[in-house]
């Protein structure tokens, strides 16, 4: 039996059961949370009598936390909160994905909680509109740890012809793709956009523009549907931000972020003075740009392989190898947005635009 196989069911048997119907006054909801890693998910789905139509209305529950790394056995009920709801995309209907914060025994947040001070700060600067978009870099691996479609115990050809590739010795996971494209959009996720990355089997999607502390929601639940649909074709995606040594790209998840200001007549100058403060904080967007404090990105930020080193800060105009760059349209237009490469393709993004608005917009220099 190939790899590939062991461990899979078959889909059309699971099909007749998911083609029954269910009482008009059941929803099943699903809820989801980040675990004691800080970058993978748990999940798991309650029964409801009527179909919540926002968050509040759904009730919160617990989980073992000392079973996912954040709590020991001795007090591990760990506290889920409701936060955002989408439609479920597995399970169609009036049934829900639910998105959740985790709170510890006394209430406060877990320490993989950063959704609340993230949106603490996006209240605090809620007048200044900020806009984020998040380019997801991923890869498909095998159950064995080798990328998808890569030839077993050996290479693909260099990298160049993979890029926004067509066809089957240049494109590996199109499926996958195409189905969580479509996915996001059923649940909601404000997915913009998608294609075939660097590497051979590495993928990018794109989410936004989402204001405020949408990013970080809209993100994790598109990483959820993601590892979701690759799990239905027996495939894992890693968010590794270099998951293989050597001349292949790595992974990141470039951050695009806008003011108001920054989007009417004459915004150059404040993305400028946002660089300007960005660049006098490097190493503490650094740390925040990866889940193990900056470890993860010094595999990927090494002034190769389109990204400039993680020990200098740099910006430019089109400038792929810095670590801020304008766009080149936006340099001409005078107005925009900015583009921050640094953050590592398994960042979680409430740190990441918390990190961003607080240097921008809200610390003193």
């Amino acid at each position: 039996m190939a790899l590939s196989e062991l461990g899979t069911t078959n889909k059309q048997t699971k099909q007749m059961y998911m083609d029954l119907e269910v009482p008009d006054d059941k929803t099943q909801v699903m809820y989801v949370w980040i675990d004691g890693t800080g970058e993978h998910l748990r999940c798991k789905t309650r029964t409801m009598d009527f179909i919540p139509k926002a968050p509040e209305e759904c009730p919160e529950w617990n989980f073992d936390g000392s079973s996912t790394g954040q709590a020991e056995g001795s007090n591990s009920d760990v506290f889920l909160k409701p936060a955002t709801l989408f439609k479920d995309p597995f399970r169609g209907g009036n049934h829900k994905l639910l998105l959740c914060e985790t709170l510890k025994y006394n209430r406060k947040p877990t320490e993989t909680n950063l959704r609340m001070t993230c949106a603490a700060a996006m209240d605090k600067v809620k007048d200044e509109h900020p806009w984020f978009g998040i380019e997801q870099e991923y890869t498909l691996m095998d159950r064995d740890g080798h990328p998808f479609g890569w030839p077993k115990g050996g290479f693909p050809q260099p990298q160049g012809p993979f890029y926004c590739g067509v066809g089957a010795d240049r494109v590996f996971g199109r499926d996958i793709v195409e189905a969580h494209y479509r996915a996001c959009l059923y649940a909601g996720v404000k997915i913009c956009g998608t294609n075939a990355e660097v590497m051979p089997g590495q993928w990018e999607f794109q989410v936004g523009p989402c204001e405020g502390i949408d990013m970080g929601d809209h993100l994790w639940i598109a990483r959820f549907i993601l590892h979701r649909v690759a799990e239905d074709f027996g495939v894992v995606v890693s968010l590794d931000p270099k998951p293989m040594p050597g001349n292949w790209n790595g992974a990141g998840a470039h951050t695009n972020y806008s003011t108001e200001a920054m989007r009417n007549e004459g915004g150059i100058k404040h993305i400028n003075d946002a660089i300007k403060k960005m660049s006098k904080k490097h190493e503490i967007h650094i740390k925040a740009y990866d889940p193990r404090g900056g470890k993860d990105n010094e595999r990927r930020l090494t002034g190769l392989h389109e990204t400039a080193s993680i020990h200098d800060f740099s910006s430019g105009v089109a400038n792929r190898g810095s670590s801020i760059r304008i766009p080149r349209h936006v340099a001409g237009e005078g107005k925009g947005y900015l583009e921050d490469r640094r953050p590592s393709s398994n960042c979680d993004p409430y740190m990441v635009t918390e990190r961003i608005v607080l240097t921008t917009l809200i610390e003193t220099e």
